[in-house]
């Protein structure tokens, strides 16, 4: 049996519904087909229970890419829709699938219509689309499961040395901390932690999230205001300070840290930053 997810949105949409899928394939030993913007059907190679990926511009879809999609999920046996999407358009497809099990926020064709709790990480409140199929999500428990040749990779990519990895990843995004912020501090911490081991790269682009995957699940400590690269820091538990996230976008464990507020960065201390990296 199958269970479809449509997923719209960017790179960090995606990946924030990775755990959702691990848990509906592992409680209901289903096959997954993912839908989602071509350029990010590649990122699904992250999680081998995709079975397929079907490539989908929900912004900019045609009738006719419409009619295509329904041909797609009318064929496999999919007993589960969680339907991400919004839109007359989307709900006239699914409403002439043979799917008997479609959960979304909204929508006439929507079989069970779910409230979807604020306050939460993304990734935990995608939950309330799973308990319908009885499926139970505990989405800061997961851990992404990377090949031990991409991590060789990224590791061999690492400055060298035996001293503690801190990966920078700024966003670049209008609003974000400082350039000169970004660049002077490794050489501040470096003052009282010699052996210490810097890396800045710039924002993930949707071909490069495998291997930043494995850049971050080799660093130790993880400083960043790309989305891309903060949910990449949840999924492998390494500890991140996020910045321009709140501390209810983010999953309440030991090492995960929001500073500042999205757009409104340009004036954070650098001060904070060492603080929350446990070195003020």
């Amino acid at each position: 049996m199958r269970a479809l997810f449509l997923i719209p949105g960017d790179g960090a949409s995606q990946l924030q519904a990775l755990p959702a899928v691990a848990a509906t394939a592992e409680q209901l030993r289903f096959q997954i087909q993912v839908a989602c913007h071509p350029s990010l059907a590649g990122l699904w190679k992250l999680l081998p229970a995709v079975e397929k990926v079907i490539p989908f511009n929900f912004g900019d879809a045609t009738l006719a890419d419409w009619a295509n999609l329904l041909g797609s999920v009318r064929e496999p046996d999919f007993q589960a829709c969680i339907n991400l999407a919004a839109g007359r358009q989307v709900d006239l497809m699914l409403s002439m699938s043979h799917i008997p099990n479609r959960m979304a926020a909204g929508g006439f064709s929507a079989t069970e219509k779910v409230q979807v709790p604020q306050g939460l990480w993304p990734a935990q409140a995608l939950e309330a689309y799973l308990r319908p199929i009885g499926v139970k999500l505990q989405a800061a428990a997961f851990r992404l499961a990377l090949p031990r040749t991409a991590l060789d990779e990224a590791m061999a990519a690492l400055p060298a040395g035996d001293g503690p990895m801190l990966l920078l990843a700024p966003s670049g995004r209008p609003g974000d901390w400082p350039d000169a912020a970004w660049q002077e501090l490794p050489g501040r911490i470096a003052a009282t932690l010699p052996g210490l081991r810097s890396r800045q790269v710039p924002p993930a682009t949707a071909a490069e999230i495998p291997g930043r995957a494995a850049l971050v699940a080799a660093s130790d400590v993880v400083l960043a205001s790309d989305p891309v690269t903060i949910e990449l820091a949840l999924l492998s538990g390494t500890p991140v300070v996020a910045l321009g996230r709140s501390s209810d976008s983010l999953p309440l464990r030991d090492g995960v840290q929001g500073l500042g507020s999205d757009g409104h960065l340009r004036e954070l201390p650098s001060n904070d930053v060492l603080k929350a990296l446990g070195l003020g």
